[in-house]
């Protein structure tokens, strides 16, 4: 984990492997309908398609009645990475998302997911913590 704080921003990054593939972690990631599967804090994701690209907007609905209004920015199938804008009444979060293979030490293949999160410190160092449980479900 890193916490990098910039003039006018707060920056955290947290990095969690497990043994999916790659392609199946990213599938998780690249389709909202599946969002629920691997993050407990989520019940549903109403959006404005099925897969992530630029421009998709929607809604995240989490416990409690939360939501949290999203906006993808940019997208890279091929490296599997992307990045999305999220929105709960005034605070506002960017974070970068990424797949790539993982080896063990023991040899067996998996993956290592990363979230790089910037905005208001306060959530900044909070939201990587309850996303680590997500990120752990994820990759396994």
């Amino acid at each position: 984990m890193t916490v990098a704080v910039g003039s006018d921003s707060v920056r955290r990054t947290v990095t969690v492997s497990g043994p999916a593939s790659p392609a199946e972690a990213w599938d998780r990631y690249a389709v909202p309908a599946r969002w629920h599967e691997w993050a407990p804090p989520i019940t549903r994701v109403d959006t404005t398609g099925t897969r992530i690209v630029p421009g998709l907007a929607g809604v995240v609905h989490g416990v409690g009645g939360i939501r949290v209004n999203f906006l993808v920015q940019a997208v890279d199938e091929d490296s599997r990475t992307w990045r999305w804008r999220a929105r709960l009444g005034p605070l506002e979060i960017v974070l970068d998302h990424g797949v790539t293979a993982f080896t063990g030490s023991d040899g067996v293949g998996g993956s290592s997911t990363w979230l790089t999160v910037a905005g208001p410190s306060l959530a900044v160092l909070v939201y990587p913590e309850i996303a680590r449980i997500s990120l752990r479900q994820l990759v396994s």
